[in-house]
């Protein structure tokens, strides 16, 4: 299995697995075509980055958002056809809408909050593709680009499992969170490395959310995906990170595996060893430490997580290690023994992890988080 190239998809296999098994004829079929395409584009993703490795190294270009909607329009060729560029007024299809909007708002925290220029610090512009295949029940980040399925619009509501994938802006930052991180740590995608960078595009999902509707941690749903499920559906989310597990237990979808704790850890050879599924036990710690911390979650957590993902993680970090950095990060961030540091160390024991006894440093001049930082703080205060 080549774990590296892995497509990121928001849909987890075990949930298209199950549909396989005990959907109608029609979810079987598309739910096996999903899983199909799902192989076909780890193909493409490999070469796109197989390029990126041998290109010139980026020179440095101004902060301007800079974004382009596709209409594949229903086909799988790559963008598509330009619908909607930067600036441009809103048009009658909704999905364009919702890929334009959602973009945006992820860009706007990622330098906003972070002093982050786009998905690769340096200007990306940012694609997204609707309308992808027919009746697609997923949406990805694919090395490059975003690319949004239509869901079941076309089916009967009774029928119906997913509505399309522009619908949930929470969707559209993890995807393109993905792109960050494939920028950054470079998690790689099997095992406990590979949760955290499902975890981590959770987090950021969950903040692009929070910005955009600016709401505080105790306000947040703290759900990932809701309003994307069927009416008929007995589920609110693909993911709680309030409640792991508890996001859906549906007929056709099955239950939501996620664990909350390290007692309850799946090992499993599925999914990559597990990545959308262990990813449940660091979203909890997150979602501790931001209702520990209070206020809103993208200023103090988020920077927290912003910090260790970009200046601390590497490419296998374990869950161990990325408690024991997070609780370095926040000591750098706001103080040895601040209530930040203190939030952390509480955050990640709720799901069993003890951090452990880290040398805290204060941030160095020249630390390339440190102008965001001095701006977030004057930001948080106001909080």
């Amino acid at each position: 299995m080549d774990h590296h190239h892995s497509i990121y998809c928001i849909l987890p296999p075990h949930v298209l697995a199950n549909i396989a098994e005990k959907g109608t004829p029609n979810q079987r079929t598309k739910a096996l075509q999903t899983i199909v395409m799902a192989e076909q584009m780890r193909g493409r993703r490999r070469g796109i980055e197989t390029m990126a490795a041998f290109s010139a190294p980026l020179t440095a270009v101004s902060a301007v958002k800079k974004r382009t909607v596709y209409d594949a329009k229903n086909g799988t060729t790559l963008p598509g056809t330009v619908v909607r560029n930067e600036g441009d007024d809103p048009v009658a299809d909704v999905a364009v809408n919702e890929a334009y909007d959602g973009s945006g708002v992820t860009y706007d925290l990622y330098y906003d909050i972070y002093g982050r220029n786009s998905i690769d610090g340096n200007g990306l512009k940012l694609n997204s593709t609707v309308h992808y295949q027919k009746s697609y029940d997923n949406a990805f980040w694919d090395g490059q680009q975003m690319v949004y399925g239509d869901g079941d619009e076309d089916m009967p509501e009774a029928q119906r499992l997913f509505n399309r994938f522009t619908i949930a802006i929470d969707v559209i930052g993890h995807e393109l969170t993905h792109g960050v991180t494939q920028n950054e740590a470079n998690l790689a995608y099997w095992d406990q490395s590979g949760a955290l960078n499902e975890s981590f595009s959770d987090v950021f999902g969950s903040l692009v959310k929070q910005y955009q509707l600016k709401q505080n941690a105790k306000d947040a749903d703290w759900l990932i995906g809701q309003g994307l499920l069927g009416v008929n559906v007995k589920g609110v989310a693909l993911r709680s990170m309030l409640a792991p597990g508890t996001a859906y237990d549906d007929p056709t979808l099955g239950k939501d595996p996620q664990p909350g704790h390290m007692k309850d850890y799946v090992t499993t050879i599925q999914d990559n060893g597990g990545v959308h599924i262990n990813s449940g036990i660091p979203n909890h710690a997150f979602y501790v430490v931001a209702q520990e911390i209070g206020g809103f979650s993208w200023n103090k957590a988020g920077m927290i997580w912003y910090k260790t993902l970009v200046d601390k993680l590497t490419e296998r970090s374990t869950f161990q290690e990325a408690a024991d950095l997070t609780y370095q990060a926040a000591a750098e961030l706001f103080g040895v023994g601040s209530l930040e540091q203190l939030a952390v160390k509480t955050g990640w024991s709720e799901v069993g992890i003890t951090v452990g006894d880290v040398v805290t440093l204060p941030a160095q001049p020249g630390n390339g988080c440190l102008p965001q930082v001095l701006r977030m703080l004057g930001v948080a205060a106001k909080s």
